[in-house]
């Protein structure tokens, strides 16, 4: 079946099966992390906290490109299957179980599962949709991100209190079965015609062996390791090898999973720079304001997690209109890419501004100018890419787009982190603590309860009055040299956006292009 032929209630159906999908992965991480205290209390695995945090998004990131690679070789139904399965496999084995390593598994082929929908979703609306209807269309799914930044922490919660944490998993089952039947039964297996190339196992297993100690590198820096030990430097120089083999691989591949003639594209290796830059900025807000809301405003964690919504909100309306005004023109343009970065830019260098004394609503219109500037970036990125490639690699180039967005988050995230705690140990270093009780100066020190309200509360109820006024001063301190380090935070985020200017100035619209898929043909 040709994809002309898909029209009216099968197309609905086919659209409500990608959001359920996509909903399993974009859901994921908002709901688990309400939960995660508590799992890690009943499964008593508080020093693995991060854990199943870091194995979702290891496992996720290494199969994105292999997943879009698949795809191009067999079809679209078999690795949506496949992703589907895998999730709700992982979901189950979650929900059961009864250890943090058992969890810890479980997650990471949950992860994998949620790496191949989300490539396996933008690959199908490009298949269903012509250029110059697609913009629309992927801004319609894309809304899925902003619901589950919404509903998934509410949820979460409602869920741990009210029932159990094991439920937030399980509860993936019904929507996982519903996308799964509607897929089977409305999705044809969309393939470029006569395409019959075979897997590449080589690339494969190198760009695994290059990901993974690359993704560990960035997670434990900084945190774990300095980022000049040798495990951290050992990883680095490990991957980098690996990449260098996997570049010389991928020349030689019949079927390439990220073919290199993509970096000899202008159309798409500046666009997917913009993809890697945009995820990065974007992360600094997401992880950094509730930080600044919390520990220095003073705020409930509730609160705190409640301002990145209007960022959300923002991102999912504007990247819904510039879906529609890229539709409208022959190619996206590169003076609105440019104008993303400059708006981004902008809302960083307002949120260096935020102090003590800022207001929550200055924070909330500064995070709806951030969402405006990144949600312009995400259709134009998608689109570019995906009209750029050969119509025989659309599932490897839309692959390739996420796989940059990952890794965009996961190195900024760990940029952002160094900076952080950087610009914390020289704050603490200098902090005044004279007149300071001996037993509360270690607490004072400690990020975590600096950024605790009830454990500051705590404090100043147990401190003697004539030392009052010297605990009040060092809280005071201590929240300034926070404040400090989400400034550093947004500076980078500001040089980042800076950096994404200059791409944007080499960047090339591809032209607008029908392609024409069909089912597999037989390859013997």
């Amino acid at each position: 079946m040709k994809k002309d032929d898909i029209r009216g209630a099968r197309l609905a159906l086919i659209i409500v099966a990608l959001m359920a999908s996509l909903l399993l992965a974009a859901l994921d991480s908002t709901i688990v992390s309400t939960a995660m205290k508590t799992i890690v209390n009943e499964l008593e695995g508080v020093s693995l906290y991060a854990w199943p945090f870091t194995i979702y998004m290891l496992c996720s990131t290494v199969i994105i490109p292999i997943s879009g690679g698949l795809a191009d070789i067999y079809g679209r139904r078999p690795i949506f299957f496949a992703g589907i399965f895998s999730f709700l496999a992982g979901s189950l084995l979650c929900g059961l179980s009864r250890s943090m390593m058992w969890l810890i598994l479980a997650r990471g082929l949950q992860g994998i599962g949620g790496g191949i929908l989300t490539t396996s979703v933008f690959t199908v609306v490009a298949d269903l949709f012509p250029p110059q209807r697609r913009g629309k269309y992927m801004g319609v799914v894309t809304s899925v991100y902003g619901l589950s930044s919404i509903v998934g922490p509410l949820l979460g919660g409602l869920i741990t209190d009210y029932l159990n944490w094991r439920w937030i998993f399980y509860i993936n089952v019904p929507v996982g079965i519903i996308a799964f039947l509607l897929v089977a039964l409305f999705l044809p297996n969309f393939k470029t015609a006569g395409q019959c190339a075979r897997i590449d196992i080589s690339g494969t297993a190198v760009l695994i062996l290059a990901l993974v100690p690359m993704l560990l590198a960035f997670s434990f820096a900084g945190t774990t390791y300095s980022w000049g030990s040798v495990q951290i430097l050992g990883m680095l120089v490990f991957s980098a090898a690996m990449l260098a083999l996997f570049v010389y691989v991928e020349t030689k591949a019949q079927s390439p999973i990220i073919p290199m003639s993509f970096f000899k594209d202008r159309s798409i290796w500046v666009t997917l720079a913009g993809a890697f830059l945009s995820n990065a900025v974007m992360y600094a807000a997401i992880i950094y304001i509730p930080y600044f809301i919390q520990g220095v405003l003073g705020t409930s964690a509730t609160t705190s997690g409640a301002v990145t919504i209007p960022m959300t909100i923002a991102l999912m309306i504007v990247s819904n209109i510039v879906g529609v005004c890229i539709t409208q023109t022959s190619r996206p343009f590169r003076p609105l890419m440019i104008l993303s970065f400059v708006t981004a830019g902008v809302a960083s260098v307002l949120l260096t501004t935020l102090g003590v004394d800022s207001s929550y609503t200055s924070v909330i219109i500064f995070m709806i100018i951030m969402g405006a500037g990144i949600g312009s970036t995400m259709p134009i990125c998608n689109i570019n890419v995906q009209n750029a490639a050969p119509v025989e690699q659309l599932a490897s180039a839309t692959g390739a787009t996420q796989f940059f967005r990952t890794i965009g988050s996961t190195i900024g995230s760990a940029i952002f982190g160094t900076v952080m705690t950087s610009a914390l140990a020289r704050g603490f270093l200098t902090l005044d603590l004279s007149g300071v009780p001996e037993d509360i100066r270690g607490l004072l020190s400690n990020p975590q309860v600096i950024t605790d309200t009830e454990a500051l509360a705590r404090i100043t109820a147990q401190t003697p009055p004539d030392q009052a006024e010297a605990v009040a001063a060092a809280i005071a301190g201590a929240k300034g040299v926070l404040l400090s380090g989400i400034h550093n935070v947004f500076f980078v985020a500001a040089a980042l956006c800076v950096a994404g200017v200059v791409f944007s100035l080499f960047f090339k619209g591809a032209p607008m292009r029908i392609v024409h898929l069909d089912n597999p043909p037989d390859c013997d």
